[in-house]
Order: C-alpha cells, then sequence, then structure tokens
C-alpha cells in the first residue's frame, strides 16, 4: 500500500497547489532602459498559504504578483495556477467606485438587499456597518466619502466578491488605524490565499507564513514566516568567504580595479542600527496608536491629542524610511557577498 498511499498524497498536495511558477524570468521597458524584475524564479504556492512580498520602491513587486497570477506573460519559465483559482484584488490606485452610486449599490449591483460574503448571505447595511460604516450612509452618494471611507467601501467590495485568492497591493496605504485594525481583522478570517505586497512590517508578521524578497536584479529570495523572521534570517546567514585573489596579484595586476566588495564602514554600522531603530519606532507606534485609540483623549486633552496625531505620521513615515533604507543596505550587502 506505500505506492498508493505516496499516489494519494503526491494527488493531494496536487490539489492543494495553486501556483506554481518555474524558471520566470521577466524584463520590463525597453533598451536601453530595461530592468531585470525576475530571473529564474521558481515558487509553489499552496492552498491556504499567505505570502509578503518586501522589497525596495521600484524592485516590481508588482510586476511579480502579476506573473504570479497570470495577468502578465513571463519572458521564459510558466506559471500555472490551479483551474479552481478564483482570485479577487485589493489595489487602491487602480480601483474605481462610481462617485454617482450609492454605498447600498456599490455592494449590491444587481439590486436587492442582501450581499453574499464568502457564502453568507447578508444585508447590506449589517454588512456595511462591519466596515464602521452607519446605516445613514447606506444610500449616501460615494462621491462625498473621505478617502479612509473610499478604501472600506472598496475593501467591503472587494471581499464581498467570491475569491480563494486575495491579492492585496500595498494595502496599508492611507489607512486609519480602524480601518487598519479592520483589515487585519478579515484578513485573519479569510480562509482562502493571499498574496500581499507591503511595506509595514508589523502587518506582514502578523499575517503571513512566508516572504518573497526582491533584492534587485532578478533576485527574489524566499523565507519562512514574516517581515521580523526575514530580518532574523538574512542577519543569520553566514556572509560568504571572499574569493582569494593570490592569483590577480602574481599577475601583477593593478589591485585598485577590483570592486570593494563589501559595504562601507559607515553603512556596516547603519545596517546593524537599522533593525534596534525600527524596532524602536514601531514600540513608539503602538503606544501612540494605543494613545490615539482612546476616544476621550480629543476632549479631555486637546493640546496632548494634536501633539499625539503629529507624532504618528513623524514615526510612520521615519519607519517606512527606516525599514527602505535597511532593504537597500542589505540587498546591496547580499549583491557584494556574491561578487
Amino acid at each position: 500500500g506505500g505506492r498508493a498511499k505516496l499516489a494519494a498524497a503526491t494527488e493531494e498536495s496536487r490539489s492543494r497547489l495553486v501556483i506554481e511558477a518555474e524558471s520566470l524570468t521577466k524584463t520590463v521597458g525597453s533598451a536601453p532602459d530595461h530592468r531585470l524584475i525576475v530571473k529564474d524564479f521558481s515558487t509553489r504556492i499552496m492552498r491556504g498559504d499567505r505570502i509578503g512580498l518586501i522589497g525596495p520602491n521600484g524592485a516590481g513587486k508588482t510586476t511579480l504578483v502579476r506573473l504570479l497570477t497570470g495577468q502578465l506573460a513571463p519572458d521564459s519559465g510558466q506559471v500555472r495556477i490551479a483551474k479552481t483559482v478564483n482570485p479577487a484584488y485589493f489595489d487602491q490606485r487602480r480601483a474605481s467606485l462610481d462617485p454617482n452610486k450609492t454605498l447600498w449599490q456599490t455592494l449590491a449591483p444587481e439590486g436587492g438587499d442582501r450581499v453574499l460574503v464568502r457564502g453568507r448571505s447578508r444585508h447590506v447595511v449589517a454588512y456595511l456597518r462591519d466596515f464602521l460604516f452607519d446605516e445613514k450612509q447606506a444610500k449616501a452618494l460615494v462621491g462625498g466619502l473621505s478617502g479612509g471611507e473610499r478604501n472600506r467601501l472598496l475593501l467591503a467590495r472587494t471581499l464581498a466578491q467570491p475569491s480563494n485568492l486575495l491579492v492585496l497591493d500595498e494595502p496599508t496605504n492611507d489607512l486609519d488605524i480602524d480601518t487598519l485594525d479592520l483589515l487585519q481583522e478579515v484578513l485573519d478570517d479569510y480562509e482562502g490565499t493571499l498574496l500581499l505586497v507591503s511595506h509595514d512590517r508589523d502587518f506582514l508578521d502578523r499575517l503571513v507564513n512566508g516572504t518573497l524578497v526582491m533584492l534587485g536584479d532578478g533576485r527574489v529570495r524566499e523565507y519562512a514566516g514574516g517581515y521580523s523572521d526575514y530580518l532574523r534570517q538574512s542577519a543569520e546567514e553566514t556572509r560568504p568567504a571572499p574569493r582569494p585573489t593570490a592569483a590577480v596579484e602574481r599577475r601583477g595586476e593593478p589591485q585598485a580595479k577590483s570592486p570593494r566588495a563589501r559595504l562601507s564602514y559607515k553603512e556596516t554600522r547603519e545596517l546593524e542600527s537599522l533593525p534596534g531603530e525600527i524596532e524602536r519606532l514601531t514600540l513608539e507606534r503602538a503606544d501612540l496608536e494605543a494613545l490615539l485609540a482612546d476616544g476621550a483623549l480629543y476632549t479631555r486633552d486637546r493640546a496632548g491629542f494634536d501633539r499625539a496625531t503629529t507624532r504618528i505620521g513623524e514615526v510612520r513615515q521615519a519607519l517606512a524610511a527606516a525599514e527602505e533604507r535597511w532593504l537597500e543596505l542589505e540587498a546591496k550587502r547580499e549583491e557584494l557577498a556574491r561578487e
């Protein structure tokens, strides 16, 4: 029965396979400005996986997502997507909401007062309430919504689509704290597979079980766990020993030609200090979020409320900058270690 068992196991894993990418290579743009986004990248994404994609701005995270979901063809290699995959996309930049429709019409375009959410029929107003809208807003026009409310409606509409693969591209940008918490709760309950492009370390740590890191020049590395797990694992990875240069010296070639195959002292110190800095800012952000979550603060201490609001904006910016810089230096360190 060993062989039958094995066949059943492979069949089971095949039925759990959502996306299989083999030796993907993709270049975007035309010469001389073309950029290699992915080079010879393979991965398997199984049902229920929650994969985060991180990397410096412009590394091609959105392009990789589009390759993995079959919206974009690779230059070489292939992507196989399970026939049963039914994707939904949350992308604030490309999403369109009709400003002349009401919130109700947006969620129930066919009319009626019910919306089917992951197999359960819900009343439109009750469903809107899940997304922090009150019933008076149900008949209001989308055009009158604030940016934050628009994002929440977009989220509600995306999650009401029947899907077993949810793709979110930078979903946390411009979200207020309430919406952020809500998004996290909703995603926690989502039973399908998640592909999540984000810079938000905290958010990724809470949600993903695997991370794809884009390091530039087509290099994509895969790590188990979230953003912090990746930081830890990549710090632990031993740096390869430099290749011996004796042969070059014997041939009398000038030493000056060989590039300095390591980060400068200043960069090394910066790379070592950034995780601590990121940690400190993350804690400060959490403290400020907790402070601002106190509904009475505004009336009790208006000046304190204003200070905290200003500060949380600064902290979020500093945190994004520190994380971006860390990724840049880490990519450079890997690059140099390979030379």
